[in-house]
């Protein structure tokens, strides 16, 4: 009964919530990625150039703050009007 409790918990931990409010303060770059849509590649090329959202490294992992992510996006969004 244990391992079945064990699974269900890694399998929701895997899916990557449609909000904000429901996701983790930390997305993995594989998580980041599907949210994007950018290729995972592209992710480490942003992070090695200095580009794209702020990276934090938690031991010798790569992690992105969802705020981070979100005011990264912001920062981009263009004015069509200003234009």
């Amino acid at each position: 009964m244990r391992s079945s409790r064990a699974a269900e918990s890694a399998a929701a931990s895997s899916r990557t919530p449609s909000s904000s409010s429901e996701r983790r303060p930390l997305a993995s770059p594989e998580e980041l990625s599907a949210y994007l849509g950018v290729p995972l590649g592209t992710l480490y090329s942003w992070n090695h150039r200095g580009i794209g959202p702020k990276a934090t490294k938690v031991g010798r992992h790569l992690r992105y703050r969802w705020q981070e992510v979100e005011a990264w996006l912001d920062s981009r969004t263009t004015d069509h009007d200003a234009a």
